[in-house]
């Protein structure tokens, strides 16, 4: 890494002895004239002071800083530095990255640096709060000596890009591997039986079975119950649109709603390509911007989320007319469309709901929405005065607006997932198994 060296500077402490010493020779000069001198010279003694304060702080020898190429949005990762000085009296080092805004608030990062026998060493624990590119152009770094009045400071240029990708951990924990292993459709190498529309065999009747499922006509005939299994439906089409504008853009609890729609849509990629149907992605704003072709093996997965990370933030509201009629003359068999959007207004939504509509009659549509946090909270509010009650019956005639869309779609026969943000991505999974088990993509 390339350094640039800058002149030696004073500490705060250095500073506030000499801002102490103003008041003094003011003192000295209206009392005892004769003795003006002492000031300069109490002056000229702490600017020496903090000169071989500095030098004794040491001289800069390697400096290494670690940082990860590729990350998850909202996922925790650590930047690490280690410094050698010649000499061991710097009393204290502090190291400063220059960064993207989306890696650290601000675009600035501080990282202290701790003692160690084989020098100075620091992690600094960072969590991206937006998928793309972020870079770190440039450190900081700055050490004191013994004293504490004179330090030395370097800026030196780093240019790091780091790769900010969706976050798969839903994917990697071990409760959703868990439940592919064992789910009736997963890793199991077998012909998958159970609820379904495709007709596979006859087998005995045991209690706890559906009773909607006795082949009544067998059983009179063989004298003993029986009933019907079923083959799941595979190789289904499944496609994530996504909606990409300003509205999806904002964040929620530090991460835009986007991004967490992503990670959701992601999980249950995972699972549907397990199960074996096949995959797309959609992402539209005033027009539609990412189309992939169909994913049709787990082991191409790596293919959606590095399409997921193209999804771009766009501050304008989408056309759901134009980019849903897109979607529409694409597909040419009937397929699970799950839409991923927000809305504000009745009004702003009709659009979204009259092109929604349109895709019921050849398709199976799921609607999913992330729960306002923020506008239960001000409606539940209690009222302790004037300002708070109108911000809770505004609040609360918003959330009466969205139940109202919400309750337009499912009279369309579109079902609706609507969820707090941590628990979105475990109800699409549910409602897209419930999809598939009833039969109705195919």
């Amino acid at each position: 890494m390339s350094l640039r060296s800058a002149p030696l500077v004073p500490t705060a402490r250095a500073a506030g002895l000499l801002a102490l010493a103003a008041p003094v020779a003011l003192v000295i000069g209206a009392t005892r004239p004769e003795a003006w001198i002492v000031a300069p010279v109490f002056g000229l003694a702490v600017l020496a002071l903090i000169v071989v304060d500095a030098l004794l702080a040491g001289r800069l020898g390697d400096l290494e800083i670690a940082v990860p190429g590729d990350v998850e949005v909202g996922a925790p990762f650590e930047v690490t530095a280690a410094l050698g000085l010649s000499g061991k009296r710097a009393s204290r080092v502090e190291l400063a990255l220059e960064c993207d805004s989306r890696l650290a608030p601000g675009g600035r990062a501080s990282l202290p640096l701790e003692p160690r026998d084989t020098g100075w060493h620091g992690v600094l624990t960072l969590r991206a709060s937006r998928r793309g590119t972020g870079r770190i152009a440039g450190t900081w770094l700055r050490w004191t000596g013994p004293l504490g009045l004179g330090a030395r400071q370097f800026r030196g240029d780093l240019d790091r890009d780091v790769r900010i990708w969706p976050n798969i951990a839903a994917v990697r924990s071990p409760a959703l591997q868990t439940f592919l292993k064992d789910a009736q459709f997963g890793l199991i190498a077998r012909r998958i039986r159970g609820e379904g529309t495709q007709f596979e065999s006859l087998a005995e009747y045991e209690p706890g079975m559906d009773r909607r499922r006795i082949d009544w006509k067998s059983s009179a005939r063989h004298v003993h119950l029986y009933a019907k299994e079923y083959e799941t439906e595979r190789n289904n089409q499944i496609v994530f649109a996504f909606d990409c504008g300003q509205t999806m853009c904002e964040p929620i609890q530090g991460m835009p709603r986007l991004d967490r729609a992503v990670s959701a849509a992601l999980a249950t990629s995972y699972v549907a390509l397990k199960g074996g149907d096949r995959v797309s992605l959609f992402g539209f704003a005033a027009r539609p911007e990412v189309t992939t072709p169909f994913v049709t093996a787990s082991r191409d997965f790596f293919r959606l989320q590095r399409a997921a990370a193209g999804l771009e933030y766009r501050s304008e509201e989408p056309n759901f007319t134009l980019a849903l009629a897109t979607l529409a003359a694409r597909l040419q068999r009937r397929s699970l469309i799950v839409v991923f959007s927000d809305f504000t207004d009745p009004t702003s939504a009709q659009l979204m709901i009259e092109s929604i509509g349109r895709l019921v009659s050849r398709h199976v549509v799921l609607f999913v929405t992330m729960a306002d946090d923020e506008l239960e909270a001000i409606s539940g509010a209690a009222p302790e005065d004037l300002e708070t009650l109108s911000m809770a019956v505004s609040a609360d005639t918003l959330l009466r607006q969205r139940a109202l869309v919400t309750k337009k779609l499912q009279q369309l026969g579109v079902d609706v997932v609507e969820a707090p943000y941590h628990t979105i991505g475990t109800r699409l999974i549910d409602a897209y198994l419930a999809i598939k088990r009833s039969g109705a993509i195919g």
